[in-house]
């Protein structure tokens, strides 16, 4: 049986930026405690970097803004980023993200995925 994990400060979003290349994109840190319900990431998007349109069929995500700004498309039009937005973005839906001139860092947290597993193919 795995132990329950312990609660406590996992990550300083100082410590992160400063310890990471101004130009790295990608994610800068990762929940991966043992035993989790939930998957979060702390993602930069470099000054005019974006993530495609792209729909999550299973998992509502919630959307943090934590510094710089940019944009979220969605079938319901744009929204502008910047520091403290909170975006939801429910499963099904389209979704894109561009980063502004000072680039774009963001929380993004959802319900932890299940483990791949095999399936039978659907009837033909």
């Amino acid at each position: 049986m795995t132990p329950d994990p312990a609660p406590g400060v996992l990550s300083r979003l100082d410590d992160l930026l400063r310890q990471t290349p101004d130009d790295r994109g990608g994610a800068l840190w990762r929940l991966q405690e043992e035993g989790r319900q939930l998957d979060a990431n702390v993602v930069r998007l470099p000054a005019g970097a974006e993530v495609p349109a792209h729909v999550e069929p299973d998992l509502d995500v919630l959307l943090q803004v934590l510094g710089g700004s940019g944009r979220l498309d969605t079938d319901g039009g744009r929204q502008e980023l910047s520091a403290g937005c909170t975006a939801w973005l429910p499963h099904g839906a389209r979704r894109a993200l561009a980063a502004g001139g000072d680039g774009l860092v963001y929380l993004t947290v959802h319900r932890r995925r299940p483990g791949l597993a095999v399936r039978p193919a659907p009837p033909g």
